[in-house]
């Protein structure tokens, strides 16, 4: 949460992705808001790889405010954190033509 906090204020405010914006009149249509949006629960495993959903900014930068530790019930949102990561890289990859 601190670390959170310590971004927010060091930090100026970053526009929402376009694909998250709602778009209820056709100028924002066409200005693409709501463009590229992909429901989690209609993709394979609930999860929509490769979808971002902070600010351009913030994912170029790697930013990750979460960061479990390998204790208790932690180890099994570790892993499963890792694994969704390998999907985002995957997808990723797919997108770009790379090898994940």
């Amino acid at each position: 949460m601190k670390a959170a906090f310590a971004y927010v204020r060091a930090n100026p405010a970053h526009p929402v992705p376009l694909h998250l914006r709602n778009a209820p009149t056709a100028v924002h249509k066409n200005e693409g808001y709501g463009t590229h949006y992909r429901y989690a629960h209609d993709e394979p495993q609930a999860y929509a790889a490769g979808q971002t959903y902070l600010p351009e900014a913030m994912t170029a930068a790697g930013v990750h405010f979460y960061q479990p530790n390998r204790r208790g019930f932690e180890i099994k949102l570790a892993d499963k954190l890792e694994q969704l990561r390998a999907l985002d890289a995957a997808a990723t990859a797919n997108k770009t033509g790379e090898k994940p």
